[in-house]
């Protein structure tokens, strides 16, 4: 089942949601084959995973402040966006929500929850040379990923984010990331990652929800104020999507993330896309037209930390753009490990989930 056509928005949503749930379920039904399960090596063997209870809080001043920070998470539109009620509140640009990618306001294994993840900073980021903090790593995401200006970092809406993180810290280990942190690592395509191909898996799985222009669904004004989101199914591209800084707008980190959790209500252990389709999809979405971060040329200092796969330059040895950005990169990875980087460079871990999950296919 597909929906095209000219962009969408509904009002009561129940034709749109049970369409896409029918097809999900179909789809999951056809073509998820028992070797698919267990994307993890293991996963049927993971630990448990324990995500705090936030209805467990009593409804103190820091109970109030944790709660705003998770509705930050999931109504950010509404609170931070373009939506806010007053100019001053419109930090992020964009029409996502941050719980678009950190699904279920970041509590989900393996859908870049944010469990854990305070304790894992301050931490060094390749994409800055240097060690970053946690508000900083916030803003990051808000430059970025909802192609917005960062938060001020006395602001309560930056406290309460920070208050939130830290509560999803509790019972953590400081310095360990738990298990089912960002999204699983797949093997790299043998080949180039393919758009044109992608287009058509696109059409064929992503656009009954996303929309064949990949605009997503706009709900009615009226919706919009009961469910506090600008979107039923978020653009994938176009102007209310995220930017190209962003770590999304990055095959490798897409397909990853997709593979694991896409179309909604799939799973890691049970994947719905092959996953050549998710590279391909995700090399269509990223070369879409969306905002463009200012100074991308200033990410990454060091070069031979960039992460493979990259969509913009510069990049270290003489592969081309097109194989720098699409692959093949095994090429690149056999080059950069019979070519040792500077001693700068050698040891440095990477920053945060977008990034890790990436840096960590080179060899060092």
């Amino acid at each position: 089942m597909r929906v095209t056509g000219k962009p969408v928005r509904v009002s009561g949503l129940s034709l749109v949601v049970i369409l896409c749930g029918l097809w999900v379920t179909a789809a999951r039904t056809q073509t998820v084959q028992p070797k698919q399960a267990g994307s993890v090596p293991g996963s049927h063997q993971l630990p448990p995973w324990r995500v705090p209870d936030i209805a467990a809080l009593p409804d103190d001043a820091k109970g109030q402040l944790v709660r705003y920070g998770r509705d930050l998470m999931t109504q950010t539109t509404a609170l931070i966006g373009p939506d806010a009620p007053v100019e001053q509140l419109r930090f992020s640009r964009s029409g996502l929500e941050c719980a678009n990618c950190h699904i279920d306001a970041g509590t989900v294994r393996y859908a870049l929850p944010l469990v854990g993840i305070a304790n894992l900073y301050p931490k060094f980021s390749a994409r800055i040379d240097a060690q970053q903090d946690l508000a900083e790593r916030v803003n990051d995401c808000m430059e970025r990923s909802v192609n917005g200006r960062p938060l001020p970092l006395d602001s309560r809406e930056m406290q309460a984010l920070l208050a939130y993180l830290s509560f999803l810290g509790s019972g953590s280990t400081p310095g360990q990331a738990p298990i089912g942190r960002g999204a699983p690592q797949l093997p790299l395509p043998t080949r180039a990652a393919d758009p044109r191909r992608g287009a058509t898996v696109y059409q064929s799985v992503c656009a009954a929800c996303h929309q064949a222009n990949g605009l997503g669904v706009q709900l009615q004004l009226s919706d919009r104020l009961i469910r506090k989101q600008r979107y039923l199914y978020p653009p994938l591209w176009g102007p209310d999507s995220y930017n190209d800084g962003a770590g999304m707008a990055h095959i490798v980190t897409g397909a990853w993330f997709v593979h694991a959790n896409m179309p909604k209500g799939v799973s890691f252990q049970y994947p719905l896309l092959a996953v050549d389709d998710a590279y391909d999809v995700m090399a269509f979405v990223d070369t879409q037209a969306r905002p463009h971060k200012a100074d991308l040329a200033k990410d990454y200092p060091d070069e031979w930390l960039k992460p493979i796969g990259t969509l913009y330059p510069p990049w270290p040895g003489k592969f081309s753009a097109a194989q720098n950005r699409f692959g093949p990169w095994q090429p690149i990875l056999a080059w950069r490990k019979a070519n040792p980087p500077p001693p700068a460079s050698i040891g440095q871990p990477a920053a945060n989930d977008l990034e890790e999950i990436v840096h960590s296919t080179a060899p060092r």
